[in-house]
């Protein structure tokens, strides 16, 4: 399989996905027909290494992939997107930890959340792991998760943040989530009591940084010698672009029908309308184009084997967040045009993604002022040091 037969495949689904888009409100959780179809569709293979049957492919394909899942449905291009970059992120691990995972079942997903809530205790050969987890999309559909932990030394102070790499024996799913907004990607609490974690799969902030990972010692393919910040937020960012972009799709194709009052007219007819969908249109537009640039000299970059320099990753987590903020700031204007229709509970296409989009803005990537400020930072000569560049 090819990354662009993916593509194509993903693109054929969009309409059943989006057709399940209710389904997966009701249920609260990702349809077990949609993740069945996109593992099909070769789309969680896409960023996995070629040594476990993945693609390792291009990630503006991984990216436009996210993209039109999004657009079909919110929640489903929400959970898609973090399970399927979730390949990536088990690729920076040691090898050891990458056959425990794929060895058996090369279909294997991952699901995370990489908050530092956890208890970790330092033992001989690894650490032991207590806590709940937040907000892990898709982990319905995972028999692994990436959680997050500090280990602290002997006074109680923090002296490293680590991401655990721990199996499904060793935790459990509490369905707590029960939300405004992407209803449907089953962003539920992962609860571990007392789980012993080898060091083989303990992976620290700092080696990802650096680009300087054990997993990036047996692959050779550019796709690894990407940083996590990138290509993390990135993923979050195009999820919420592409649920804006369905969001206009629907509306552009509403107005030409639907009549405006008081006037009378079709909604197609009013300016102020017409300005408000260019305008939305534009946002969106904008943010697809950053996103895209940046991935594509970053990976440019990985291929040359050339250093990534901190001005790309500043800029990149800056475009970024904003891609964010613009596909809010498009829906807002659609809502804008819609009237009262979108208000009235129900399926509704432009409901959905205004409650998506706000519901995923709390997502600690898309924190545009703290993306701003390093950029501002890095820009101004200042010493910069943040694991999310």
């Amino acid at each position: 399989m090819r990354e662009e037969d993916v593509l194509a495949a993903v693109r054929a689904l969009a309409p059943a996905l989006r057709e399940r888009a209710t389904e997966a409100e009701e249920l609260r959780r990702v349809p077990d027909a949609s993740v069945k179809e996109l593992t099909e569709a070769g789309f969680f293979r896409l960023l996995q290494p070629g040594a476990y049957g993945g693609l390792a492919a291009d990630p503006a394909v991984f990216y436009a992939a996210v993209h039109e899942i999004a657009k079909a449905c919110g929640s489903t291009g929400w959970a898609a997107a973090v399970l399927g970059v979730h390949p990536w992120y088990v690729a920076q691990f040691d090898p050891r930890a990458q056959e425990e995972v794929w060895g058996a079942d090369g279909s294997t997903r991952i699901c995370s959340s990489h908050a530092p809530t956890g208890e970790v205790t330092t033992v001989d050969g690894g650490f032991r792991l207590s806590g709940r987890w937040h907000f892990s999309a898709g982990c319905d559909h995972a028999r692994w998760a990436l959680l997050g932990g500090l280990v602290t030394d002997a006074e109680g102070r923090p002296v490293d943040m680590l991401t655990f790499l721990v199996p499904y024996a060793d935790y459990r799913v509490d369905a707590v989530w029960d939300t405004v907004g992407l209803r449907g990607s089953g962003s539920n609490d992962v609860v571990v009591e007392d789980a012993f974690v080898p060091a083989h799969r303990a992976l620290g902030y700092g080696p990802v940084t650096t680009l300087s990972c054990p997993g990036q010692e047996v692959h050779p393919e550019p796709l690894y010698r990407l940083p996590y910040a990138a290509v993390f937020t990135t993923t979050i960012s195009t999820a919420m672009v592409g649920i804006a972009e369905g969001a206009h799709e629907d509306q552009v194709d509403a107005a030409r029908e639907r009549l405006k009052a008081p006037q009378g007219r079709r909604a197609a007819e009013d300016p102020f309308a017409q300005a408000r969908i260019a305008r939305a249109a534009g946002e969106i537009d904008a943010a697809r184009l950053q996103l895209h640039r940046n991935m594509t000299e970053l990976y440019a970059l990985a291929r040359d084997g050339a250093p990534i320099p901190r001005e790309l990753r500043a800029r990149t987590r800056r475009d970024q967040a904003l891609a964010t903020e613009r596909a809010i700031t498009a829906v807002d204007l659609l809502m804008e045009n819609a009237g009262r229709g979108p208000l009235h509970v129900g399926d509704d296409v432009l409901q959905r993604a205004w409650r998506d989009l706000h519901t995923g803005r709390g997502q600690a990537a898309n924190d545009v002022d703290r993306a701003l400020v390093l950029y501002a930072q890095d820009a101004l000569g200042m010493d910069v040091h943040d694991p999310m560049l």
